[in-house]
């Protein structure tokens, strides 16, 4: 795409817009979190991360958020390929489903979890899912499900399906057809939608604060800390684990940056091979 650069006022004006705009909705929070972590150097800090309550709701974070990665990567990519490669009746309904977590409050996620797991829920589990890390998992899973199968989904359909007839042609079973000619074709989509996934999961408050309960030391994840300490006017605390989850946050950006970059560049050469064609 050919970049016009601004002469115009009207050009120089817009720019501005949009310049103010992101300055007060990210970059002044951002820098108001780095000077309230600060304020009073780093034994705050370090007096925080050293809390054993606060290296649990650490840990849970990492680990509920890895484990609903993976499984949304895995049924992700699953969902993406029954949607671009099969003709089904109820297509639709199924592509409508996935995109219910982004319409759907949060809060309506965990409180459904409730209603589906709880004490006298619809659905009797044999082991506590409600206020218990299975429960938190199955949150941060649900708000996190639509990414890996809307990433994967538009470059699987950019892959020619001749080359998977090919390989059926020749003998390979399906597995060996996904394994050696979809998967060096999409895994940039993949990688793409696990990091958008990680981050959402990261991130997320509402959900896991209701089917979590955010026990202390128990089901109290790092955004439900940042929440609880703020109430207890620890504000050092707070800014400390926001600080911490802004960096990630940061991190996770670049990487996406630099995977949109070579999504865009495998978008080029498909166009150039199908024109050529």
């Amino acid at each position: 795409m050919r970049e016009i650069k601004p002469h115009s006022l009207g050009a120089f004006l817009l720019l501005g817009i949009v310049l103010a705009y992101a300055l007060i909705l990210i970059i002044a929070p951002l820098i108001a979190i780095i000077q309230g972590a600060l304020a009073k150097g780093l034994e705050p800090i370090l007096d925080t991360l050293s809390d054993p309550n606060v290296r649990h709701a650490l840990e849970i974070t990492f680990y509920m958020a890895a484990g609903a990665t993976l499984l949304n990567t895995v049924f992700g990519v699953i969902i993406a390929w029954v949607l671009e490669r099969q003709q089904f009746h109820g297509r639709r309904f199924l592509n409508w489903l996935v995109d219910i977590p982004f319409v759907f409050s949060p809060v309506i996620g965990g409180y459904t979890l409730i209603v589906l797991f709880g004490r006298e829920g619809l659905i009797d589990s044999p082991f506590p899912i409600v206020f218990a890390l299975p429960g938190i998992l199955l949150a941060k899973t649900f708000v996190s499900l639509p990414f890996v199968p809307r990433e994967v989904a538009p470059v699987l359909r950019s892959l020619p399906i001749s080359s998977e007839e090919a390989a059926y042609t020749l003998g390979a079973n399906r597995w060996t057809t996904f394994r050696r000619i979809v998967l060096p074709g999409i895994w940039v989509g993949v990688v793409y939608g696990v990091v958008l996934t990680l981050a959402r999961a990261l991130g997320e408050f509402g959900a896991v604060a209701v089917v979590g309960g955010g026990v202390e030391g128990v089901t109290e994840t790092a955004t439900m800390f940042v929440h609880r300490a703020l109430l207890d006017r620890n504000r050092e605390g707070a800014y400390t684990i926001a600080l911490l989850l802004g960096i990630l946050a940061i991190l996770l950006l670049l990487i996406m940056t630099w995977l949109q970059r070579r999504m865009n560049l495998y978008r080029e050469r498909t166009a150039h091979v199908h024109t050529t064609e």
